[in-house]
């Protein structure tokens, strides 16, 4: 039998300490599935593992790729799977660690599928989109799809300021004449191993703690001066996201670098409670505190395994 142990929850939760320990354990590799960790430009605003913790087991997926590459989940999905069969080759373990929900969830499940959309409307949507901005896109996507409207909205918001993934959605229920959400969890890919699934959580005001000292080192590391080379880029998809975008808007004159500061935290915090309600939608997790002991969550890893 193959075991994925999959380890998941909010950003700054501890979930990279206890993935080198089971890794260690277990004396196998990590897969990172932390869509933010990717990007070989962006390092101190992702937490991106330190030398020392790359260092104490092989990981795989952290800054492997470029800003300037475009690289999808459906991409991610092909060479981790590809990765974690190699791996099991050789080890019955495998660790999986990551926040990003959709990432895990293609791991795990499989992306779903979607039919050809026809070039001609991919073009008079990017063209509207050019025209009207995004309020065109989340106008179109709200009266295409309310449903998925509405979940976006409620869980994952920053996404309706993305035009890629907006188009995206716009361009499918156009293409198909069916709701976006409609080839959503159709598929359920075959996989060659077993999860277990591991949730790390902490009381609210722990957790946004946490994410306020985790901010305050970052800005003490130099994620001001990492912002500002990559400043020139702003417009890129992977640099809209937390920790940047504020920055942007200080070197844009449009707030101080305190209110920036405050914004990292606070948006923080919310991209939190988000991975959290995301997350909580996974039956088959086993939750547990922080600060739980490892030894524990090996009594724990254990028992499933027998009973798999």
């Amino acid at each position: 039998m193959k075991y994925l142990i999959t380890i998941i929850g909010p950003t700054a939760i501890g979930k990279t300490a206890l993935s080198i320990v089971i890794a260690n354990h277990y004396k196998c590799e990590i897969v990172s599935c932390d869509s933010r960790q990717f990007f070989k430009e962006m390092t101190i605003g992702t937490a991106v593992p330190s030398k020392t913790e790359l260092a104490a087991t092989p990981h795989h997926f952290i800054q492997n790729k470029s800003i300037f590459e475009s690289y999808t989940v459906g991409d991610f999905e092909k060479e981790a799977i590809a990765t974690i069969d190699k791996l099991f080759l050789t080890n019955n373990y495998v660790v999986l660690v990551g926040g990003s929900g959709l990432y895990v969830n293609a791991v795990l499940k499989g992306f779903d599928e979607f039919p050809e959309i026809d070039s001609s409307i991919r073009e008079t949507v990017n063209a509207n989109y050019e025209k009207l901005g995004i309020g065109y896109l989340q106008k179109q996507l709200q009266k295409l799809d309310p449903a998925y409207f509405k979940t976006i909205t409620s869980e994952n918001p920053q996404t309706l300021q993305n035009p890629q993934r907006m188009m995206r959605f716009v361009e499918v229920c156009i293409g198909a004449g069916k709701p976006y959400s409609s080839f959503l969890n159709q598929k359920q890919n075959s996989r060659n191993f077993t999860p277990i699934l591991i949730g790390l959580e902490a009381d609210r005001s722990i957790m946004y703690n946490r994410i306020n000292q985790r901010v305050d080192i970052m800005m003490n590391e130099g994620l001001l001066n990492e912002a500002k080379n990559r400043y020139p880029d702003k417009e890129l998809n992977a640099l809209q996201t937390v920790g940047y975008r504020e920055l942007f808007s200080y070197f844009d004159k449009e707030i101080t670098l305190e209110f920036a500061i405050e914004e990292i935290k606070k948006n923080t915090r919310r991209f939190a409670k988000r991975q959290l309600t995301w997350f909580k939608r996974e039956e088959n997790t086993k939750w547990f505190d922080f600060e739980t002991p490892y030894q524990t969550i090996f009594n724990y890893i254990e028992s499933k395994k027998h009973n798999s």
